[in-house]
């Protein structure tokens, strides 16, 4: 296979998506191919370039992935045979992206030529030890590099279980659906301690939604359109955001806030 170019486009909640996708470029750039990142949540799909080879990255939630990262894939333009190759992060099971996502990029012109999904550190829920997650994502990351020596020699596939994936892809879609709802967006809804919090801005900033505005006296007011990367607990410097549904409050975060913010 010949590439010269990659665009990668990819979003990362709290950071795993992120190692994985520069592992990826290292390796890539070590094999003389251009690559270009792009953040999902900063670009406009109709103005890729068709005569790239795309990669497109995200972590795995709720079954498959976030809204505005399906948006972003159906909103691909139509295109004549452009190579297109995609990897995600979880901490579980998914079952609902792969093959569904093929089908999309398929019927809208795209050569699916690789899916790749790697375990990572989880990041919702219980949150492991640091010396798990230092093991978890050095395994990670050998698999990533793997992942992008096989895409260059040609050695990958995108594979499709239809029934199964297709099942599943809709039992997430309805679960997407249901965060949307207010009442459970109220519910679970981001407030931060304001004995914590020293109105520094980060989560204003790292927000890929821009759900989070400046409120009364310059503390962070979360509104209704929340698609819960977690993104705000888990770079709060003051621990001021607390999550509801992780066990005893802990948080993960495979990198820093300043590699969000550059």
């Amino acid at each position: 296979m010949n590439i010269d170019n990659i665009d990668f486009y990819y979003f990362s909640g709290t950071g795993n998506t992120l190692l994985v996708v520069k592992k990826m470029k290292d390796t890539f750039e070590e094999e003389g191919i251009n690559v270009n990142l792009f953040k999902i949540e900063d670009s406009n799909p109709a103005n890729i370039n068709p005569e790239h080879t795309i990669g497109v990255a995200f972590p795995v939630a709720y079954l498959s992935t976030y809204p505005f990262v399906w948006k972003f894939i159906k909103s691909l333009p139509q295109v004549n045979g452009t190579d297109i190759f995609m990897v995600d992060t979880l901490g579980g099971f998914s079952g609902g992206i792969v093959g569904p996502m093929r089908e999309i990029v398929k019927k809208k012109g795209y050569n699916p030529i690789g899916a790749k999904e790697i375990q990572m550190p989880i990041n919702v829920f219980y949150i492991q030890d640091r010396r798990t997650n230092e093991k978890k994502i050095q395994k990670g990351l050998i698999e990533a590099e793997k992942y992008a020596v096989d895409i260059i020699n040609g050695k990958v596939k995108w594979d499709r279980v239809p029934v199964l994936s297709d099942g599943i892809y809709l039992l997430s879609i309805g679960a997407l659906k249901l965060i949307g709802v207010d009442l459970h967006q109220k519910f679970f809804l981001f407030n931060p301690d304001r004995k914590k919090c020293n109105k520094c801005g980060i989560c204003l900033e790292l927000c890929p939604l821009e759900n989070i505005k400046e409120g009364e006296n310059g503390y962070p007011e979360h509104g209704l359109h929340c698609e819960y990367c977690l993104r705000c607990v888990s770079f709060c410097p003051r621990r001021a955001i607390p999550a509801k549904f992780n066990y005893k409050g802990k948080t993960y975060r495979g990198v820093k806030a300043k590699e969000f913010l550059k």
